[in-house]
């Protein structure tokens, strides 16, 4: 086990994250887009509204709802009381919207053990509820001591170097700030640590065992709208394939949560509707017949005078926002490659998986075939890189020689 999981703590990597702020079910599908589009992660947790007076960690925790992403969004706009009634569906509060799950979130004090917090999200959690307090007394002695250019110390002053890193931490019933980790943090974490890790890094994934054969695929010719039925799925992606005469699949695209997060959320929903997977991932011309002329979901730049237009859709424009564009037209300036699926072969390095998960803001990569790049053979996700970082040395020699 490398010593980074052992003398690291949570607290750790909760330097330079905001403070948590509540997103309430109350709030309408339109509102869920806005925070959607502007958020520094692909979901947003969801929350019950909070009681007045002084409120317990557990108690903050049993008011957590689930994680609302971009294909949840989609899928519910897809359904066809939503098509006939747009504006009606983006009023509809996220609570009617939300598939609940309380268990993607766990609440932990800011001195658990990293290597704790990771059995936590290999087990399934996808967020961890950190509190803050002016009680946090340091950070753990291996962290970096340089910050935005200032040298931290750890004020820790206790000689006894064998107690539980939550000594570190005392706890307070007056807690008023939280940070909100997710899986994504952990793994930017680790990239920083990859010299701790060796030689795990620049081994094959398919000789750590983190490729995956378990994933959801659909064939070109089905209808779109099936992606939806993964929403319920970690990571919520599809893979739309076409079959080969000798039983490969070749990947021609994805229907994702990732590649959905900053599209054209209302173009997309008709499209998921009307298309063929084929027709949504490779950009078939097809326009609605839908106007969206009258609902304009604008960004904040352009709600202070701004107006909009409705543009008729095309699936070729299915991609991400530049930063000030209208919700309801800004997709086309977006070129066609953007669709394409993130790939890497099973002789890529963890650390290449790792960096194009980061740079791309993907909850997963496809992997191909060494010999054809084109036939998809499984999936890399962030719970595989956990187990791969965490499996014991001797372990994963014998799983890549069976």
């Amino acid at each position: 086990m490398a010593a980074v999981f052992l003398y690291h703590v949570v607290g750790d990597l909760t330097v330079g994250k905001p403070e948590l702020v509540e997103f309430c079910e109350t709030e309408t599908v339109e509102s869920a887009i806005r925070a959607l589009v502007t958020c520094t992660e692909g979901g947003i947790p969801v929350w019950k509204k909070q009681p007045k007076g002084v409120e317990s960690g557990v108690a903050k925790q049993q008011r957590f709802v689930g994680i609302v992403n971009s294909m949840d969004i989609v899928a519910f706009l897809a359904r066809e009381s939503s098509l006939v009634d747009r504006e009606a569906a983006l009023r509809t509060p996220v609570s009617e919207m939300i598939v609940p799950n309380n268990s993607v979130l766990k609440l932990v004090d800011a001195g658990t053990r990293l290597i704790d917090a990771l059995e936590m999200m290999k087990q399934g959690v996808r967020r961890l509820l950190v509190p803050r307090s002016t009680a946090w007394r340091g950070m753990s002695k291996r962290f970096s001591i340089l910050y935005n250019g200032k040298w931290l110390k750890n004020i820790e002053t206790s000689s006894n170097a064998g107690n539980s890193s939550n000594n570190r931490f005392s706890s307070t019933s007056s807690r008023k700030s939280w940070c909100c980790l997710s899986r994504e943090d952990v793994i930017r974490f680790l990239i920083g640590c990859l010299g701790a890790l060796a030689p795990l890094p620049l081994s094959s994934i398919s000789s750590l065992c983190a490729v995956t054969p378990n994933f959801l695929s659909m064939d070109a010719s089905s209808p779109a709208i099936r992606a939806s039925e993964s929403r319920n799925h970690d990571p919520s992606a599809v893979a739309v394939v076409e079959h080969l005469r000798d039983g490969d699949m070749k990947i021609i695209g994805e229907i994702s949560a990732c590649k959905l997060w900053k599209c054209d959320y209302l173009s997309a929903a008709w499209s998921l509707a009307n298309l063929s997977a084929g027709e949504f991932v490779t950009g078939v011309e097809n326009h609605s017949p839908l106007s969206i002329s009258d609902i304009s979901i604008t960004s904040p730049a352009e709600s202070n005078g701004g107006g909009s237009r409705a543009q008729r859709f095309s699936s070729r424009s299915i991609g991400f926002f530049s930063s000030q564009v209208n919700l309801s037209h800004g997709i086309g300036r977006i070129c066609q490659a953007r669709t394409t699926p993130l790939t890497c072969k099973t002789s890529s390095s963890l650390a290449a998986v790792m960096a194009q998960m980061l740079s791309h803001r993907a909850t997963h990569v496809w992997v191909t075939a060494d010999q054809d790049e084109e036939v998809l053979v499984g999936m890399v996700t962030y719970n595989d890189i956990l187990r791969a970082v965490t499996r014991p040395p001797n372990s994963i020699s014998a799983s890549a020689s069976v």
